[in-house]
């Protein structure tokens, strides 16, 4: 079995390429059994229905890990996210990254750690990658190699945070929108703030906004309840998305973060509330991936328009301050990936041993069974005992005396230096 990730994330691909890719919860279950399903087209029969899956799709990254027997596991894993998302493969191609083995386990330390995320240190993508095993694992994606992979990441996770200084004075997302919008306002007190969406993005950016106290704070939910829930929280009240349409002009500041997988606010409905606003401003920071505000919608001269990748320019504030806790992070990392490719490859020579202790449990039973024979005829005790003795080691001889017999040039001379160390036992 080989171990890999194949993906893309924010330093590799534009939003527009990482929202074509981008799952949704609901959606990640049934992505892992179409990938398993994959690899079984590639696999011999002996191997189908062993490989491994698991995804984790966020807004910065879509990332397939598996562990899989098939020729060319790397390959197969990058056409299938091509295939999955109906997209051209040459051209999704450069924008992948494929990591085989220690480079895959090193890649999924780092991003649990939060070392590969867009906020240095964010704590958030170990929830996500929890959340994404906890779906694995239930669409029957989680074997042995998986399972040891990201219970070692997490457990990697927790040593970087607690020992080193990795998470200290890191500029989240929400904090990041915050200083973007006191670009285009002096005062968000000033102003009036609607959130669309409830989760926790949009939790962590009302706390940041709602601390400058913001003359209103609306949050816009699908779900009137979750909605109201959050609005209460910072004294603010809750909307109904369908609304939307009719009530956006009223607001000064726009964040929102969806799982829609289709946009939620168009160019028209924008151009709409402008209008209405009498070219008055307004900020719109797209925190979704997918997008939930058109691209089309930063062309309008009164529309400041913001993306994640926008906000990822203000986030590294602070990130030299932090470089002595990277390089502490990433030597637990490496130290800690030694550790489990050593376990990988225990592993591997499992089968080994196994068969080993087979063919030599065959070989011992049927020389004990043909001692008792002797013995019940009443041939001489020592005379059977030297016979087993003898037939149990020509037994185990013949092997690799005929490995060495059929072996010719250089491999006959590295069987030659390897086979006393196999039959060197203790005495």
């Amino acid at each position: 079995m080989q171990l890999l990730a194949v993906g893309l994330n924010h330093t590799t691909a534009p939003v527009s390429l990482r929202e074509q890719l981008a799952l949704g919860p609901e959606q990640l279950g049934r992505a892992v059994g179409s990938a398993r399903e994959w690899f079984g087209r590639f696999g011999g029969q002996e191997h189908r229905g062993s490989d491994e899956a698991a995804i984790l799709s966020t807004c910065n990254r879509t990332e397939l890990y598996a562990a899989s027997a098939v020729p060319e596991p790397l390959d197969a894993s990058a056409q299938f996210l091509a295939h999955y998302h109906a997209l051209n493969f040459a051209e999704l191609r450069p924008h992948l990254y494929m990591l085989p083995q220690g480079d895959c386990v090193r890649h999924a330390f780092r991003v649990a750690s939060g070392l590969d995320s867009m906020v240095l240190g964010e704590p958030q993508i170990l929830g996500q990658m929890k959340d994404a095993v906890r779906t694995a694992e239930q669409a029957g994606g989680l074997g042995t190699y998986l399972h040891q992979l990201f219970q070692r990441s997490f457990a990697v996770a927790k040593e970087v945070r607690s020992t080193t200084a990795i998470g200290a004075n890191s500029v989240s997302m929400a904090a990041a929108a915050v200083r973007l919008s006191q670009r285009i306002f002096d005062r968000i007190s000033d102003q009036h703030v609607l959130f669309i969406g409830a989760g926790e993005m949009i939790e962590l950016c009302a706390a940041h906004f709602a601390a400058h106290h913001p003359k209103s704070i609306t949050i816009a939910n699908r779900t009137m309840e979750r909605g109201e829930s959050l609005a209460t929280r910072f004294n603010g009240r809750a909307m109904r998305l369908a609304d939307l349409p009719a009530q956006l002009a009223g607001f000064d500041i726009v964040v929102s973060c969806t799982a829609s997988t289709l946009p939620l606010i168009g160019l028209g409905l924008v151009e709409r509330a402008i209008k209405a606003r009498r070219h008055r401003p307004i900020f719109m920071a797209d925190l979704a991936v997918p997008r939930d505000i058109e691209p089309e919608v930063g062309r309008l001269d009164d529309v400041f328009l913001y993306t994640v990748d926008d906000l990822a320019q203000v986030v590294q504030t602070g990130m030299e301050s932090r470089q002595a806790a990277v390089a502490q992070a990433e030597a637990i990392i490496d130290s800690r990936v030694q550790s489990f490719m050593s376990w990988v490859g225990d592993r591997a020579v499992v089968p080994v041993i196994q068969e080993l202790h087979e063919s030599s449990e065959a070989l011992r039973l049927a020389e004990l069974e043909r001692a008792r024979r002797l013995l019940a005829r009443g041939d001489d005790v020592e005379a059977v005992l030297e016979a087993l003795s003898k037939g149990l080691t020509a037994k185990f001889l013949h092997g690799p005396q005929q490995a060495l017999h059929r072996a010719q040039g250089d491999e006959r001379a590295r069987l030659a230096s390897l086979l006393p160390q196999l039959f060197r036992g203790r005495r």
